[in-house]
């Protein structure tokens, strides 16, 4: 299946949702530059895909400044509550932080924090106009997207459990339909404030205090003092190259660099010498994979706590050691990874100024807590019960700390231009389904929305799961499935454009300018180009 791959010279969006790319479009149309488009898209996506993101939750931006050349990055991801240590959780007899309701809110939301510091920096037009079209799709309401829908279906169980989420998500207690009108106005409330007021309504200003004080009241370790001690950081992008191309990532507490890792090993070898669709190919991604994974799950964490060695994890002579290991090991390898959220939104706007923005933001599990203090408006994320509450790991749980983070946008230049920008939704499959995109447009030849539609595989488990296996897409390819098996990998069909591997977006810029943007197929998303 394979969507239309538009084409532009004036600039181009790229969104999971169609009336975030229509509102990107807009907003490039109406004067703005990328930046200014990017933030209007992830507020929009805050309210038309409430399920995986929003003004509760955290965002990444990867940046390149069509003026001066540089690429920078901003970490809008929050830290815990000053409370946050594991004897809290351990007193009240959990052996892991609950995964849902107030006590899975962990952490301060970081996005609106991210937006103001990006608009800041770079954006033109007034910050009431960024924020209008959320507005508006809040107080008026949208139509459910296919999405939405369905994991109105999947949480109704928690979507029941929070009196706000019952009355704005269900129709009398039970799920949306695709098309029924959704419309939230506490959230255009918390919205029009933020629009009024800046990112300080939200956490030294009036909507802050009143979701910490009413989170602090249910029982999560969140209080108002922790929103008013909030603040991101700009952050120096990390990079390596790959065949002529330098690929760029956020640093820790994001996995980023676990891709960058996966490239230098792959640099090794010429990839395109392995048939894309061949057994071969899938047991050589997945080995090289599970090295990588290896070493983030040894190391990654808030770098503010324990040091990761980045230096010596992102060297080509490491790539290689890590590669020597790989052919002297020709069977699938033993790992077992956390069980990770997949639910995210990845968005890309590039303009003819040169300005390119890769962004992603998420609640970590659909519908993040299921939780929503005081009825304001505000699905807070989960984010913070990936921490830990054994001492002896990286990612324990420890007062203002961010915890491993699973968003990872990405960017690639070539000749010192942008080239790619590209992400996706999933929690295990980013880096992979990066990596698939990438290798299928550098080493196989292909234009992105051939290569977002390429059939993947994905290594790891989401919660819920008590083992990893192998998915791959099921295009009748039953015979590299046996012979995968014969590897020792534990395979795991799943259906064709499943949404369980992931919801990729992706901008090419050619050389000659023309901008190429891609939305995957299993998605609700659309690219538009001006």
């Amino acid at each position: 299946m394979m969507n239309l791959m538009p084409r532009s010279r004036k600039g181009m969006v790229a969104a999971p949702h169609y009336l975030a790319s229509q509102t990107g479009a807009f907003i490039l149309q109406s004067g703005g530059n990328a930046v200014d488009a990017a933030v209007a898209v992830s507020a929009v996506l805050g309210v038309v895909y409430p399920h995986m993101t929003g003004p509760g939750g955290d965002a990444f931006f990867l940046i390149h400044d069509g003026k001066t050349g540089e690429i920078t990055a901003y970490n809008g991801s929050g830290r815990s509550a000053a409370g946050a240590v594991p004897e809290w959780y351990l007193n009240k007899g959990y052996t892991s932080i609950p995964q849902r309701g107030p006590l899975a809110a962990v952490t301060v939301p970081g996005m609106v924090d991210a937006w103001a510091a990006v608009w800041n920096r770079y954006g033109r037009l007034p910050w009431a106009e960024v924020m209008a079209p959320a507005i508006r799709y809040a107080k008026e309401g949208f139509p459910a997207s296919p999405s939405l829908a369905r994991w109105t279906v999947r949480d109704l169980e928690w979507l029941q459990a929070d009196p706000y989420l019952y009355q704005t998500f269900l129709k009398a207690g039970q799920p949306l339909e695709e098309g029924d009108l959704v419309i939230q106005p506490k959230l255009a409330e918390a919205m029009q404030g933020i629009a009024e007021h800046g990112r300080d309504y939200m956490y030294t200003g009036l909507l802050g205090q009143q979701i910490g004080q009413a989170a602090a009241h249910d029982g999560s370790l969140l209080t108002a003092e922790d929103f008013a001690a909030h603040r991101g950081e700009w952050v120096e992008p990390i990079s390596t190259s790959y065949r002529d191309h330098q690929v760029y990532q956020l640093p820790p507490n994001t996995q980023g660099f676990s891709l960058l890792m996966m490239l230098n090993m792959l640099e090794q070898t010429e990839l395109s010498s392995v048939a894309r669709f061949s057994p071969e190919f899938y047991h050589l991604m997945t080995e090289t994979v599970k090295k990588a994974f290896r070493d983030r799950d040894r190391y990654l964490t808030d770098p503010g706590f324990r040091h990761i060695p980045l230096e010596r994890l992102l060297s080509k002579p490491y790539a290689h050691k890590l590669w020597y290991e790989m052919q002297y090991q020709p069977q699938a390898a033993e790992h077992l990874s956390a069980a990770m959220g997949q639910d995210t939104a990845y968005a890309a706007v590039a303009d003819d100024e040169g300005n390119a923005v890769s962004f992603i933001q998420s609640l970590y599990f659909d519908f993040g807590s299921a939780y929503v203090p005081g009825g304001q408006g505000v699905i807070l994320q989960n984010r913070g019960s990936f921490f830990s509450l054994d001492d002896r790991l990286p990612n324990v749980l420890e007062p203002r700390k961010r915890t491993f983070h699973t968003l990872m946008p990405g960017m690639v230049t070539k000749n010192g231009r942008p080239y790619l920008l590209l992400g996706t939704q999933g929690g295990e499959g980013q880096p992979q389904t990066q990596l698939s995109i990438l290798t299928g447009m550098i080493d196989y030849k292909l234009n992105i929305q051939q290569a977002i539609a390429l059939p993947r595989w994905l290594y790891g488990r989401t919660w819920g799961t008590l083992s990893d296996t192998l998915k791959i897409e099921n295009r009748s390819y039953e015979d590299i499935y046996s012979r995968l098996e014969a590897y020792g990998h534990t395979v795991e069909p799943v259906s064709d454009y499943d949404a369980l591997m992931g919801e990729a977006q992706g901008i090419h810029i050619s050389e000659q300018g023309v901008f190429s943007g891609a939305a995957d197929p299993r998605s609700d998303g659309m690219a538009i180009g001006i």
